[in-house]
């Protein structure tokens, strides 16, 4: 709905096919805006193989890091660490998942550092890496992180030419996968909310009426001071 040339759903009003919709029952609108993160990281899931029990390492604890969380919680996965560079987000992290180990990533710790620090954090177990950000230096640190034969799974979105340890994935014979849609994950999602396997409610942090979405934008651009997570543009 949102690739151009078609300009995206901030209006009050859409005209849209019955086949593609999907009914939420009692659902709240603000938990049915949050099925669309909650399909990206159900669809890394589900391409990732996370099962009961796999270390699992998150990297970035924003909206999807944070969801991915969620998922991988509730899947099962054993230990969990998630990683970011703000402390908010990782105090957000332990709020909603108080058994998952966290890692603050600090200015001037080399990649290969720190890699290696959030391997000890999951007693140098980690054979999954789901990658949330899209940042270069992110990527790279989760491939020093998981052990040989460990899998990388990027779900962020980057940059269009990235540089990465390529020596490291070949000799450790890691294997490096990526995410950009996804399909069918609708239905799955809502009946893990409706169910309560799943609760957001937490991620969304700050409100806007559809008036004022530019301070919305604004507002998230600016989350490292806002201490936003989620914003929802609510349409009253």
């Amino acid at each position: 709905m949102s690739t151009p040339p078609v300009d995206g759903l901030l209006r009050r009003y859409v005209n849209h096919s019955a086949i593609w919709c999907h009914k939420i029952g009692d659902m709240s609108y603000e938990d049915g805006a949050c099925l669309e993160p909650l399909s990206v990281s159900l669809a890394g899931m589900h391409r990732a193989q996370i099962a009961l029990g796999d270390p699992v390492l998150i990297c970035g604890a924003g909206p999807i890091g944070l969801m991915t969380l969620l998922c991988c919680a509730a899947a099962g996965a054993e230990p969990i660490v998630i990683t970011d560079i703000d402390q908010n987000r990782l105090d957000v992290a332990k709020e909603i998942c108080p058994r998952v180990k966290t890692y603050k990533v600090e200015p001037g710790v080399s990649m290969e550092e720190a890699g290696a620090a959030m391997s000890k954090l999951a007693g140098g177990s980690l054979t999954t890496a789901l990658e949330c950000s899209g940042v270069e230096s992110s990527i790279a640190a989760a491939i020093y992180s998981v052990k040989f034969g460990g899998k990388v799974f990027v779900i962020g979105v980057g940059k269009p030419d990235m540089q990465i340890p390529f020596m490291r994935l070949s000799t450790q014979e890691i294997d490096l996968q990526f995410q950009y849609r996804y399909a069918n994950t609708w239905p799955r999602a809502i009946r893990l909310v409706q169910s309560g396997v799943i609760d957001m409610k937490r991620l969304v942090t700050h409100r806007f009426d559809l008036e004022d979405a530019v301070s919305a934008f604004e507002t998230s651009a600016a989350s490292a001071k806002t201490g936003a997570i989620k914003v929802l543009i609510q349409n009253p």
